[in-house]
């Protein structure tokens, strides 16, 4: 083996190993989603309160973003995304253990907190350790293996939960990740050993740029917040991957097990096509992003929204339960707007200097976990005030009326996202203001 190719392999294989550990952060972030049902017996937990351990962790997630990203400054990806493992770790140990509902928030805020850490530390390895042409293409492929994770939260794990008990089904994910904790230790490396701090390299000019990933607390938040196109990835964020969020991160199993009545086998065919649709969608619209920079609000933004809008009002009138025909197209649906939700960052890229791009993607990121947790949060307290706030007592009824509580979420965001886009048009010279 050539030195050449002993190094690409090195660079590769901390690539990979980054990747698989996101592949188990996603399936972390979602193992509450599959076993939702059991949560609220395990806990005797009703549905605001089940709603609070997404909520939660999504906030805490949310909130992470800063400090993670100037922890990665300062000591680089190889401690932070450890940490990151060893925290999601210690937060399934504790959901295996918990003895209360107070327990088990805790736990999953640690989780979150864990989460929160890991693929941003895996951003930062592609662009120290790759070329600067290739990390576009990286990062996408990054976060589409990275929702394979899904697959094993939605499967295995509801299947060990109901061949085991509780504590062994959390307890196993605690394992995996600690052995992930001294795997990404081993083998991921802050930067390559010729180097003294974070760059990536520009191989056809030979530019070279520092890589850095906090986000300025002081004027360059202001700064980026006073562009519409900031504003505008914002809210397109904040109004397309929130539905999915909700029904895969808690709601959906059991919409589909105690309202929709399909069995176990039949909602891991409509969970596992959602996820693999996602997958299969995002360099679609990553490439229409591309081609038509000009029109990703009209062509690709608001008509994910309007198509997942549709289908939850399609199934949530139809006369009785859906045929499963009809909830396979509802999860199609909803598993676009993750995909839909990346072009967001395509708005903050596009339109902010380099120095606070930082600054606008963690404040466009902010957005669609905002809209997830009060999507959530909104539909487990609608199911409590319509007394259908336990498992023996959820119907397809509250679960109708539940659902709706979304579309003030799609109605404000896709108006912000039509007022914003009007603005960046105006300030790019594309459009006059009107005249009164």
């Amino acid at each position: 083996m050539t030195e050449t190719t002993g190094a690409s392999g090195r660079i590769w294989a901390i690539w990979i190993t980054g990747v698989a550990a996101y592949v188990l952060s996603v399936a972390n972030r979602t193992s509450l989603g599959a076993v939702g049902v059991d949560a609220a017996h395990h806990f005797g937990a009703d549905a605001s309160t089940l709603a609070m351990f997404a909520v939660l962790q999504l906030a805490v997630y949310g909130l992470a973003q800063i400090p993670v990203g100037l922890m990665l400054d300062r000591w680089g990806a190889r401690p932070i995304i450890t940490a990151g493992m060893i925290l999601m770790a210690a937060g399934q140990l504790v959901m295996a253990l918990a003895p209360n509902v107070g327990i088990a928030i805790l736990a999953r805020m640690l989780l979150g907190a864990g989460d929160a850490a890991v693929f941003p530390s895996v951003l930062r390895v592609v662009a120290t350790w790759f070329p600067a042409q290739r990390a576009p293409l990286l990062v996408q492929l990054t976060g589409i293996v990275g929702q394979a994770g899904q697959l094993l939260a939605l499967v295995p794990l509801a299947a060990l939960l109901h061949a085991t008990t509780w504590s062994i089904a959390f307890g196993s994910l605690a394992g995996l990740g600690v052995l992930f904790a001294i795997l990404v230790f081993a083998v991921i490396r802050n930067r390559p050993p010729e180097r003294q701090e974070d760059v990536s390299v520009n191989t056809d000019t030979g530019a070279i740029r520092v890589v850095r990933s906090s986000i300025d607390l002081r004027q360059s938040v202001a700064d980026a917040w006073a562009h519409p196109g900031t504003r505008l990835g914002f809210w397109s964020h904040f109004t397309t991957p929130f539905a999915g969020t909700a029904f895969i991160m808690l709601w959906g199993v059991p919409f589909l097990t105690e309202g929709e009545g399909l069995s176990t086998s039949a909602v891991s065919v409509v969970t596992n096509l959602y996820v693999v649709f996602g997958m299969a969608v995002g360099p679609l619209l990553g490439a229409l992003s591309s081609r038509h920079p000009l029109r990703r609000s009209h062509m690709l933004v608001l008509p994910t929204v309007g198509l997942q809008l549709l289908m939850w009002v399609v199934v949530l009138v139809w006369p009785g339960p859906a045929p499963l025909w009809l909830l396979i197209l509802l999860a199609l649906a909803l598993a676009t707007g993750g995909p839909a939700s990346m072009i967001a960052f395509d708005h903050a890229r596009t339109y902010n200097p380099e120095h606070r791009l930082s600054t606008a993607t963690g404040i466009v990121n902010g957005g669609g976990f905002l809209a997830g947790l009060l999507a959530i949060l909104f539909i487990g307290l609608a199911m409590d005030l319509q007394g259908a706030g336990d498992p023996s007592h959820y119907s397809l009824d509250a679960f109708r009326v539940a659902m709706l509580t979304q579309v003030p979420l799609w109605l404000l965001g896709a108006a912000m996202i039509l007022r914003e886009r009007r603005l960046v048009r105006r300030m790019i010279g594309l459009s006059r203001p009107r005249q009164n």
